[in-house]
């Protein structure tokens, strides 16, 4: 291959190398944390499992989650079960999230979700236009997951 020729493949891998990563770089956009941003309903309902020899203890709540953007929340009230006993939470709540990019990168955004002061944490798995959120409690002796929706910016 004569040197103009590789000059010329060379730049032309260059070209297509970089079209692809710019596709990449525009699909990791929509994995930040702004992402999420707006007022969601979160109702899940699952189990703590507390130690033995205490059998498992059902669980569930419906929690409104305010997400601000920034990768900060606030929770303004919920009401949840816990073995049968239902509690009126008030609002105060506070967190935290962060975002990344799911591999291929046009598949959605994955993340994490802690409340403060110090749990409980959650994964998240989202879709790129952060309309719903799937989240699974990490925190150990528990089996609990749920969904959130948007309802309003």
């Amino acid at each position: 291959m004569t040197g103009r020729r590789m000059l010329l493949a060379a730049g032309l891998l260059a070209a297509a190398m970089g079209l692809g990563l710019s596709d990449v770089a525009l699909a990791n956009d929509k994995c930040l944390v702004n992402t999420l941003h707006g007022l969601y309903v979160f109702s899940a309902t699952g189990f703590i499992i507390p130690a033995a020899p205490a059998s498992a203890q059902p669980k569930a709540i419906v929690e409104l989650i305010r997400f601000n953007g920034d990768g900060s929340l606030d929770v303004p009230g919920a009401t949840r079960s816990l073995n049968g006993v239902i509690t009126q939470v008030p609002g105060g709540g506070t967190g935290s999230y962060t975002l990344a990019t799911l591999v291929p990168a046009d598949r959605g955004c994955v993340g994490t979700l802690t409340f403060l002061p110090s749990g409980p944490h959650f994964d998240l798995f989202l879709p790129l236009d952060g309309q719903e959120i799937w989240m699974i409690q990490t925190d150990a002796g528990n089996v609990f997951q749920g969904t959130a929706t948007k309802l309003a910016n």
